[in-house]
């Protein structure tokens, strides 16, 4: 009786816990995408879906909308993004992603009494939250609301509470929080990477880091 007991209870976990698929709402310009075991990237158009371990890439002069549960995610031009977990169980979601270049902006809302959390991952740095807002450029990070840890390649993770900014030095440390007045991003938010002079074919083939990404991310409940 108490073997039956258990197996019915780990169905039930596993009922709960799920993977989650995401589609693209908007397209516009060159938007392709490179899902789990693929050769290559495929055009990508709206309506489409896309699940864990997909890599999105945007051209120049190039957007996608992305919705995955109650985020949604704007893809800017030339980006190359990662959704290395999409996850969902009863009044939680995880999404945890991974920015190479280029930049986006993430909204979240799950509804009323449920939880999300997030972690962005850059080249030197990673950044985790749940329920707040705030701006990453890869290297710069200013909060906006709510607590953000924070940690670069070295040395320990750090809290940056409301109206703080912290950095990662060149010895791949965060800095201790300071007040947002000293906040530079290497790349404002709502400025356009399609006029520079990046690669497109190596920035969305490559695994370097050809450009900041600016990530600004909204939690509500």
């Amino acid at each position: 009786m108490r073997k039956i007991i258990m197996g019915l209870f780990l169905m039930g976990i596993s009922f709960c816990v799920f993977a989650q698929n995401g589609v693209i709402r908007e397209s516009s310009g060159t938007v392709e995408v490179k899902k789990a075991g693929a050769a290559g990237y495929v055009p990508a158009k709206a309506g489409d879906t896309v699940s864990q371990d997909t890599v999105i890439y945007t051209g120049l002069r190039s957007t996608a909308l992305v919705e995955v549960g109650s985020t949604v995610i704007a893809v800017r031009p030339l980006t190359r993004l990662t959704l290395t977990e999409i996850r969902a169980s009863v009044g939680e979601e995880t999404l945890n992603m991974s920015l190479q270049a280029g930049r986006v902006r993430v909204d979240v809302n799950p509804p009323a009494g449920s939880r999300a959390t997030m972690s962005i991952n850059s080249p030197i740095a990673t950044a985790s939250v749940r329920g707040t807002s705030f701006y990453f450029d890869t290297r710069n990070l200013r909060v906006e609301k709510g607590t953000v840890l924070f940690k670069g390649n070295r040395g320990y993770t750090i809290q940056a509470g409301a109206g703080t900014t912290s950095m990662v030095g060149r010895n791949g440390t965060a800095s201790a929080p300071q007040s947002g007045a000293g906040y530079q991003a290497s790349s404002p938010v709502g400025s356009d990477l399609s006029a520079g002079n990046t690669s497109q074919e190596s920035m969305r083939s490559s695994g370097g880091n050809y450009g900041p990404g600016t990530i600004g991310i909204g939690v509500g409940y």
